[in-house]
């Protein structure tokens, strides 16, 4: 036999329940004294009358977590009466979804059942044996107020009741509700998503099926999982950058499910590479000074790497970066083995493996553009010569060609003749200081462009722009006469503005030679040769630091005799280039 036992309402604890079989039981009751003791659902609030009309101040209130007493022919509590007592209990709780449930009442004596108010079992009747009722009753979603009232006439007391749902797929058709309080997290250094929501209230509750859809996709009728819990954590989600959309919905004991949560969204993070290029193809562009890598676009590819090693040993470096699908590598070198190789990356940042390795080589075959804006200036050491820079980015240097203008015996035109380049410049030059002697003649000159490989239009053509001029005449109005017995070499010294004379053919023994040498030089203003040294016998040599930069110098050399008489003169001139 139970005794309620004496308690105060400050010991009332919460009663932890737990289901046996579907039948709601509970841990143990707390019992109270007090008339104001609240219990918290589902634990019954107990009330013990010393009546069996319920009527008056309770003589004791206390909570219960189940109905389930056998007092025997003893009191239900110590100052109540073993006989004519009365036992309420009430409970309100949340029945989910409701649905239909069995009430099983048994008692000795009088027992009645109320839902709402509203009676479902009366047995109120003192009897000498325990009788049993079960009753289905089918009760609405939400809240409702279940109360069962206990009499005890005389004799032996006993009393139990409880109300289950039923769970057969054929009598239960009432889906739970649908889950609340739903929400997602993600973890994105994991990559996992985890849900969680309230629990549902229905006391036939079976579990909860999670859906995951990816993003413009329907859920399948397959659930992703099924827990019994109030979360989930998705360690399947591909790590693509994709979006997905999850739904929780509830199940029970009849196999019912409910409707789906509102969708759940998360943006997984992409550490899925995308697929390896294909072998890119090399395609030799010399007139862009570089070999072309070109490759078929990869999908789900923002850009890519190109990467380049010399030589079939040499280690792959990444030579540049592009949202197209072709990379101009400039830096190669004419007849330089080259392996490429190229990778595809995505909007995150990820790289993908190296497509197959392609071998080439850079061969430079085209010309630079002809040279433009030729001026030719004859002047007194020759022509200067004055240009357009040329545009190619592969420039190495210029050649200058200086020819004859000779007639064409079959069409009798004047045209230019010449052999070879007088003269190679740097790149960054556009002028050149040709020298010769101004003697009148017209000459044909040109200029030609030629890149590192030695490719220039003249040379593929035999063509070029040419510019026609006429030499300025310098030559001395006075004739060298013949018969000198000296020889004369006359050379210019290049930038230092003076002229070196060597001259042979007779010894400081010659009579010719016993006064010593004179050296003249032209002055075409006095139309005369003038002397300008007279050197001992024993010279041979004579540097003219008196002439004029940027002219041609005529000089003669002459023996002077012991009586002062001075022999034929022997010539010869030199031109000097002009200051720059």
């Amino acid at each position: 036999m139970k005794i309620a036992r004496r308690t105060t309402t400050s010991a009332a604890t919460a009663v932890v329940l737990a289901t046996a079989g579907g039948l709601l039981t509970a841990v143990a009751a707390t019992p109270a004294s007090a008339a104001t003791v609240t219990c918290n659902s589902p634990t019954y609030k107990r009330q013990f009358f010393t009546n069996t009309a319920f009527s008056g101040t309770p003589k004791k209130t206390d909570c219960d977590g189940t109905i389930s007493e056998s007092w025997g022919a003893k009191a239900p509590a110590p100052g109540l009466p073993k006989d004519n007592f009365g036992v309420r209990w009430t409970v309100t709780r949340d029945f989910g979804s409701g649905g239909p449930f069995a009430l099983t009442a048994a008692a000795q004596d009088g027992i009645r059942v109320y839902v709402d108010g509203k009676a479902k079992v009366n047995l109120w009747k003192n009897v000498t044996a325990t009788r049993t009722k079960t009753v289905n009753v089918t009760i609405p979603s939400g809240r409702h107020t279940v109360r069962v009232d206990y009499a005890n006439f005389a004799g032996n007391a006993n009393v139990n009741f409880a109300y289950t749902p039923r769970t057969s797929a054929t009598v239960d058709k009432v889906k739970p509700l649908v889950p609340t309080g739903t929400a997602v997290a993600y973890d994105k250094s994991s990559g996992e998503a985890k849900l969680t929501w309230a629990k549902n209230k229905e006391l036939d509750l079976a579990g909860y099926r999670i859906y995951r859809r990816l993003n413009g996709s329907s859920f399948g009728g397959t659930p992703l999982a099924t827990t019994a819990s109030t979360s989930y954590t998705d360690t399947t989600l591909p790590v693509t950058g994709a979006g997905y959309f999850y739904e929780v919905r509830a199940y029970d004991k009849a196999g019912n499910e409910s409707a789906g949560t509102a969708d759940k969204g998360v943006v997984t993070v992409d550490r899925v590479a995308p697929a390896a290029p294909q072998a890119p193809t090399i395609v030799n562009e010399s007139a862009a000074n570089g070999l072309r890598v070109s490759w078929s676009a990869v999908e789900g590819a923002a850009s890519y790497r190109v990467y380049r090693a010399i030589g079939a040993q040499g280690r792959f470096f990444e030579m540049g970066r592009t949202d197209k699908v072709s990379y101009l590598d400039t830096s190669v070198i004419e007849d330089i083995a080259y392996r490429y190789r190229v990778s595809a990356v995505d909007a995150a940042g990820n790289e993908s493996g190296a497509s197959p390795v392609v071998n080439s080589t850079y061969d430079d075959d085209t010309a630079p553009p002809a040279v433009t804006g030729l001026k030719v200036t004859p002047t007194e050491y020759g022509f200067q010569l004055n240009w357009d820079a040329n545009p190619a980015a592969d420039l190495a240097r210029y050649a200058v060609y200086v020819g004859e203008s000779v007639e064409d015996k079959a069409t009798g035109e004047k045209v230019c003749s010449a052999a070879g380049p007088v003269k190679y410049v740097k790149a960054d030059t556009t002028s050149y200081s040709y020298l010769t002697r101004p003697n009148g003649e017209q000459a044909c000159l040109f200029v030609d462009a030629l890149d590192g490989a030695w490719n220039s239009v003249y040379t593929e053509t035999g063509t070029a722009p040419t510019v026609v001029a006429t030499e300025l005449n310098t030559t001395p109005g006075v004739a060298t006469p013949p018969g000198s017995p000296l020889h004369l070499t006359a050379d210019s010294t290049e930038g230092a503005g003076a002229n070196q004379l060597f001259w042979s053919g007779l010894d400081t023994n010659s009579p010719q030679a016993a006064g010593g040498y004179r050296v003249y030089r032209w002055n075409a203003a006095a139309s005369a040769y003038e002397s300008i040294a007279t050197v001992a016998n024993t010279a041979s040599a004579y540097v003219d630091a008196g002439a004029k930069p940027g002219t041609t110098s005529y000089y003669w050399v002459t023996a002077v005799a012991a009586d002062g008489t001075e022999s034929v003169p022997a010539g010869d001139w030199a031109v000097n280039a002009p200051v720059n």
